[in-house]
């Protein structure tokens, strides 16, 4: 973070371990998901979702816009709704269609959200069920902005 007198990686809070961002990932109730229209633009919705297995995971209409980017250009942001110590997830997704994967998730969202979506409504003819990989993540924390900025780098996901 140039011209914002970050601290070194020893000063301050230091580094923020990766534990501690899974951990917002998965306390979140809502996220934004940053996806590319096709000519470029930007398009950024909020979703519910969650944070399973290292992987974030949300549903959407599978004729949105979020899809459809989706679907020509996999890669994408995910934040979580809280900005004072956020964390910011740049990752490549995958729109599954395998009734194992889309149960689990169901299963999470029902526990997490206190709901009770039938198996119906994620129909992978009519719903997307999309998973994110992690290829970069930021994260900071309020009361220590400049010693505690942290980013990560993952592996390429596999397909």
């Amino acid at each position: 973070m140039p011209g914002y007198g970050v601290r070194g990686p020893d000063e301050g809070s230091g580094l923020l371990p990766w534990a501690w961002a899974e951990e917002r990932l998965g306390a979140s109730r809502n996220y934004w998901v940053v996806t590319t229209r096709p000519d470029g633009r930007p398009h950024a919705m909020p979703v519910w979702g969650l944070w399973d297995a290292g992987a974030f995971w949300f549903s959407t209409g599978g004729r949105s816009r979020k899809a459809r980017n989706l679907a020509a250009d996999p890669r994408c942001v995910v934040a979580v709704e809280d900005a004072l110590s956020p964390v910011v997830v740049e990752g490549v997704a995958r729109i599954t269609r395998r009734a194992d994967e889309i149960a689990r998730f169901l299963g999470l969202l029902n526990a997490k959200y206190e709901t009770r979506i039938g198996a119906d409504f994620l129909d992978p003819d009519v719903n997307a069920t999309v998973q994110v990989r992690p290829r970069r993540a930021f994260g900071l924390l309020h009361d220590d902005f400049t010693g505690s900025p942290t980013s990560w780098e993952f592996d390429a996901p596999q397909g």
